[in-house]
């Protein structure tokens, strides 16, 4: 199997189970090695009902680092942080002063909107689709443009319920971001939690990770597990997608280096 680089626990305040219980099942699937990666807290007062506070991301550290894993899958530390109007504030400053593996970063809001979240999911009913899509790539390459990222998480995540302009638009919509994220060396996870929505879709979609492939883009593997139960969801079809669209690499992280590896054969 591959590595898990998706996985929340409580300190994000919207998963459950203890660290151990994620790390026991990632040993049960074989899995080489997993990142927990929590929301990053801020100081701005962005969306604070789903991360950790400040106070408590150095307790959070803690709790991953003291983790043992002698013989099971290797430990590694990050976190999965969000891109908004004025984040490289906070960011900028704070990102090279932690000891981390991994960043990854999204975007879950456009303007005020959580346009992911079940109890907003109703105005999806009165947007332009095709413009909320565009607006949520347009916010996608600016990430990418700040170079504060390694990975960029659940590419087409606005498809979570089901909403979409159609193919042939979304393709138009993210040739330009695509270059953006290849120009920043950044990679692109394969993320299953999508099979867990609505949408019942991996991210991103098969014609998505082909067009990521032609632009040379990595890509690494995300459960976006919260429960433990969740680790290493799904990684069969998420290889089985990988191998579709011409990949044979992935990437390893340690330290926010990347590190190639051959995917395993089917």
């Amino acid at each position: 199997m591959v590595p898990d680089y998706h996985i929340h626990t409580p300190f994000c305040k919207h998963a459950e189970g203890e660290l151990g219980e994620f790390l026991e099942t990632a040993r049960r699937k074989n899995l080489p090695e997993i990142c927990f990666t929590d929301h990053v807290p801020n100081t701005d007062n962005y969306d604070q009902k789903h991360r950790m506070s400040i106070d408590e991301f150095k307790l959070y550290e803690e709790k991953v680092l003291s983790l043992s894993s002698s013989n099971g899958p290797s430990i590694l530390f990050g976190v999965e942080a969000d891109y908004y109007n004025g984040c490289e504030r906070f960011l900028e400053e704070w990102l090279p002063r932690q000891k981390l593996d991994l960043v990854i970063g999204s975007v879950h809001y456009i303007n005020n909107w959580g346009f992911d979240n079940p109890d907003e999911r109703e105005v999806w009913d009165n947007v332009d689709v095709g413009g909320t899509w565009r607006e949520y790539f347009e916010l996608i390459g600016r990430l990418a443009d700040t170079r504060l990222f390694d990975v960029v998480g659940h590419f087409d995540l606005p498809k979570k319920f089901g909403y979409s302009p159609g193919e042939h638009a979304i393709k138009e919509m993210v040739r330009p971001v695509l270059e953006k994220i290849a120009r920043a060396q950044m990679a692109i996870e394969i993320n299953t939690s999508g099979l867990r929505k609505q949408v019942r879709e991996i991210y991103p979609s098969l014609i998505l990770l082909g067009m990521e492939r032609e632009y040379g883009i990595p890509i690494c593997f995300g459960s976006d597990a919260h429960k433990p139960e969740e680790v290493g969801y799904e990684f069969a079809a998420a290889l089985d997608l990988a191998r579709k669209a011409g990949y044979t690499e992935a990437v390893r992280f340690s330290g926010r280096r990347k590190i190639k590896y051959c995917l395993p054969p089917p």
